[in-house]
């Protein structure tokens, strides 16, 4: 499946009918939650249930039936997706929450299947053809959707974002596997002195998108308090201090696919460590710089580049990869301070390329680990003692890490959507 996102350019009653489309579709999934929860313990609620319930509320509600029945069934099966989240949770004894579906109040977008809209003959309008009244819309981008036959669109997609509307469009084909350039083999060991250490000795500078524009965010931010609530000065406000956060999102999402791709292109396997960044966050002290860093976000561009180039991935728990030595085995104790490894052996490596040397190796020993990441399928791991050590060191020998220190959580961001080349 390849999504292709255009900018939407239309007039401003027309936002105002996608804006009424999208407050339509979280009424639709909030009442489908509200129907689950209220059904009688006898009776089964399932996917096709809330599909009839979709119809039922066409009937109830006028603003629901100007909306495309086909667009209902998609608001429902987002509330299904939620129940059949939290159910396979307990059933699988997932610890913690188990993530029980709640309504939502922020939703931002409205999606479409194979109705409600139809293509200009140009390809670079779409109307929208159900009684919300959005009607046509230009499509501002350099997307080739005009290669694809209309019948592979599956979906499309109208978000509101912090800088204006956007239209995706789902296309069902093939992605074409491509060739790698090399064969080697590498392990990764990630942290917040430097994005990634590989077995080479390679260094990646973290390039800390937040921590650059935090002045500005924070200015901007202040400013919104300043403005009188329920005017449009301070809506104004919002929206450039949203427009900041959507900015870091994308410089994230542009630096996790730009190194992915070029690791899985030279490599025939990546070994990278499967942290357990849910639990990290929870130190407050780091969760700032840990987002900041987006370490899931580059191994979910990881797993999909490994697919696209036939490239294997393996997550491997780094339980004690920053403790023992690469060349011996010895484990060598250290303290959260000690950025350099010395063994008796007389091996001596800069401590993450240490640690990423082990994780290579236990990649190979496992001989391309049939539940490598890149199957979809997760491994899971404990927050060992090296985890912690990853993490919070604070360096002797790189005082300017500690000289700027880590502080508290950032906002969270999401795995970019468009084409991917």
């Amino acid at each position: 499946m390849l999504v292709l996102e255009y900018k939407v350019k239309g007039r401003r009653h027309q936002y105002q009918a996608i804006d009424e489309a999208i407050k339509t579709t979280q009424f639709i999934r909030n009442k489908a939650i509200r129907y689950w929860m209220d059904a009688p313990k006898e009776t089964k609620i399932n996917r096709i249930a809330l599909n009839n319930y979709s119809t039922a509320l066409r009937k109830e509600f006028k603003f629901v039936e100007e909306l495309n029945s086909m667009a209902c069934q998609a608001a429902t099966e987002r509330a299904w997706s939620a129940i059949d989240r939290f159910y396979g949770n307990c059933k699988s004894n997932k610890p913690g929450e188990k993530g029980f579906p709640t309504f939502q109040k922020d939703n931002r977008s409205v999606e479409y299947k194979t109705s409600g809209w139809a293509l200009h003959p140009t390809k670079r309008r779409i109307i929208f053809t159900d009684k919300k009244a959005i009607g046509e819309v230009k499509l501002l981008g350099t997307w080739d959707i005009h290669t694809y036959p209309v019948k592979s669109i599956k979906r499309v997609r109208l978000v509101r974002k912090a800088d204006g509307y956007y239209c995706q469009f789902a296309v069902d084909i093939e992605v074409k596997t491509e060739s790698r350039t090399g064969d080697g083999e590498l392990g990764l060991d990630v942290g917040l002195e430097f994005f990634y250490s590989d077995s080479n000795g390679h260094h990646e500078e973290n390039p800390k998108f937040l921590r650059k524009a935090e002045k500005a965010i924070k200015h901007a931010q202040r400013q919104i308090y300043k403005k009188e609530k329920g005017k449009n000065n301070r809506r104004k406000a919002r929206r450039r201090y949203a427009k900041k956060h959507l900015r870091i999102s994308r410089q994230r999402t542009e630096h996790s696919k730009r190194l992915a791709r070029t690791l899985c292109k030279a490599n025939a396997l990546v070994a990278y460590e499967n942290l357990n960044v849910k639990g990290m966050v929870k130190n407050h002290r780091l969760a700032k710089s840990i987002n900041d860093v987006a370490w899931t976000l580059f191994c979910r561009w990881l797993e999909y580049f490994a697919v696209k180039l036939g490239t294997t991935v393996v997550a491997v728990n780094p339980k004690m990869t920053s403790q023992k030595c690469s060349d011996c085995g010895a484990i060598v104790k250290k303290s959260l301070s000690t950025r350099t490894h010395k063994c008796e052996c007389g091996c001596q490596l800069q401590r993450d390329t240490n640690a990423a040397i082990n994780i290579l190796n236990l990649a190979k020993a496992r001989g391309g680990h049939p539940r490598s990441n890149a199957t979809g399928v997760a491994t899971s791991t404990l927050l060992g003692a090296s985890l912690v050590e990853q993490v919070a060191t604070m360096n002797v020998e790189s005082p300017s890490l500690k000289a700027r220190g880590v502080s508290t959580h950032a906002k969270l961001h999401t795995l970019g959507v468009g084409k991917v080349r």
